[in-house]
């Protein structure tokens, strides 16, 4: 398992944060394919059998000096979490746009009955984009939405809509 937290420190030197934004990504993100979609959605039978999103290393590492600094714990991501934070950037399904200040977010990650098969595919990549982002700021979130279900079932309206 790699650290999250490290993983995306190094994936944002190398990615173009303005490729999607609020004057561009409605009109991208639906005239992405199928087969565009296709690498996330192959993610969708990994995730429903993955026992295990991640865990918190809890070991301390060093000896507090400057040669061996403390290395505090942390959380480690399993691959499937890493592969699939490479590949909504590589897609892109990544928005440039004020995630913290977006009202509508609670709605769709706090009501776990919500039904995103009623918003659109640009809305999901909105709330896919605040909780990868979201995982920049607060170490562990991702695999928290892992776990909840909530990723699996942005997946699996994404592709409903898609098909249909």
């Amino acid at each position: 398992m790699v650290s999250t937290h490290f993983r995306l420190q190094r994936d944002t030197k190398i990615m173009n944060w303005s490729e999607l934004n609020e004057n561009n990504y409605i009109k991208k993100i639906n005239n992405l394919s199928y087969n565009d979609w296709k690498p996330l959605l192959h993610l969708i039978p990994e995730i429903e059998q993955t026992l295990n999103f991640g865990e918190i290393d809890t070991k301390l590492i060093g000896e507090g000096t400057v040669e061996s600094p403390y290395q505090f714990p942390h959380y480690k991501s399993a691959p499937i979490v890493n592969e699939f934070i490479d590949i909504v950037y590589k897609i892109p399904v990544v928005i440039t746009f004020q995630w913290m200040e977006w009202k509508e977010l609670e709605t769709y990650v706090k009501n776990t009955d919500f039904d995103f098969d009623t918003i659109n595919i640009p809305t999901k990549c909105k709330v896919i984009t605040s909780i990868v982002r979201a995982e920049k700021f607060c170490e562990g979130k991702i695999i928290v939405n892992f776990k909840s279900g909530l990723i699996l079932k942005i997946l699996k309206s994404i592709e409903k809509q898609l098909i249909s």
